[in-house]
């Protein structure tokens, strides 16, 4: 990741919709901050209703911020809106073309719509990079699903944009058609694209984001690289098999919980900055118990987003 000025800069971002009533209305940003570094894959997550939606939309242009600053690629979206524009594609969740235009023609008509000049427009390009460049005269309604969102991927980048934002990309598709889209993700970040990604699946975000914000309740509560997230998790399981058949489990204070999940086979969870597992087996078999096998658990992020989000008041 480039360690220059960040590809998205947001500051005391709040955004409340009008109550249409008596009230203050509902308040989706509140107090928003944070930054989208150059180069890498930030991951934006959150329950449903958490606000991710409501600020890639404001990113877009598509909502009105109530109060705050966003620059993006140091362009301030209301100050600088062209640019702002000109400097992010949008991949929406929702997938909606003109069933009558061919993939070339909907990537010739947006490009019109940046005001690409048509010497400088890359439609077989990018219809080539999404590997689509054998549709490129089909109809828009003849494409499978898969084929869709990869369009929209391609319709996205027609202006050259510095910044790509993908919203749910793979919200309903089938595990090869997400492998897929994340090659071409990551393809287009190789090429020197910032992605910003939300996402319900979280072993993708782990697996994908260099750093992660956490958004709940219209509030920031996380922002770090996904290393030191997954890092904040505390607890550890510890899973045992012993010589003999379970009757009653062991039990010692450095046990945040302990479980029978088979005839000889305990689950121990413990606090790892409190203890360690070695600790952990000599308080096993301090009670009279031989352990014949052991395997352990780290937490990931699921067990860091379900901590945090739980926290949130």
């Amino acid at each position: 990741m480039s360690e220059g000025p960040p590809a998205i800069s947001i500051r005391n971002l709040v955004k409340r919709y009008a109550s249409g009533g008596e009230g203050p209305g509902k308040l989706a940003l509140d107090d928003v901050s944070f930054d989208v570094p150059q180069g890498g894959i930030f991951g934006l997550l959150g329950p449903n209703g958490a606000g991710k939606s409501t600020l890639i939309n404001t990113l877009a242009g598509l909502v009105r911020k109530t109060s705050g600053t966003v620059e993006i690629w140091g362009f301030d979206i209301d100050r600088n809106m062209r640019n702002a524009k000109r400097s992010i594609g949008i991949v929406p969740q929702e997938i909606v073309f003109d069933p009558f235009f061919t993939p070339f023609e909907v990537l010739e008509n947006q490009a019109g719509l940046y005001g690409v000049a048509r010497p400088l427009r890359r439609s077989m390009e990018l219809l080539r990079a999404v590997r689509l460049e054998d549709k490129a005269g089909s109809y828009a309604r003849t494409l499978s699903g898969g084929m869709k969102r990869r369009l929209l991927v391609a319709k996205a980048m027609v202006h050259s944009p510095p910044v790509l934002v993908l919203d749910e990309p793979t919200a309903g598709v089938d595990v090869e058609l997400r492998r897929q889209l994340w090659e071409l993700v990551g393809e287009m970040n190789g090429q020197g694209v910032t992605v910003v990604l939300t996402t319900h699946y979280l072993e993708e975000a782990e697996e994908l984001c260099d750093r992660i914000a956490i958004i709940d309740r219209g509030k920031l509560i996380a922002n770090q690289p996904t290393r030191e997230l997954v890092g904040m998790a505390r607890e550890k399981v510890v899973v045992l098999t012993l010589d003999r058949e379970i009757t009653a489990a062991p039990s010692h204070p450095a046990f945040l919980k302990c479980g029978i999940t088979g005839e000889r086979t305990l689950e121990i969870t413990y606090d790892k900055d409190r203890t360690n597992a070695g600790e952990v087996l000599a308080l096993v078999q301090g009670q009279g118990f031989a352990i014949v096998d052991v395997t352990t658990r780290e937490a990931d992020l699921e067990d860091v987003f379900v901590s945090l989000t739980s926290a949130v008041t």
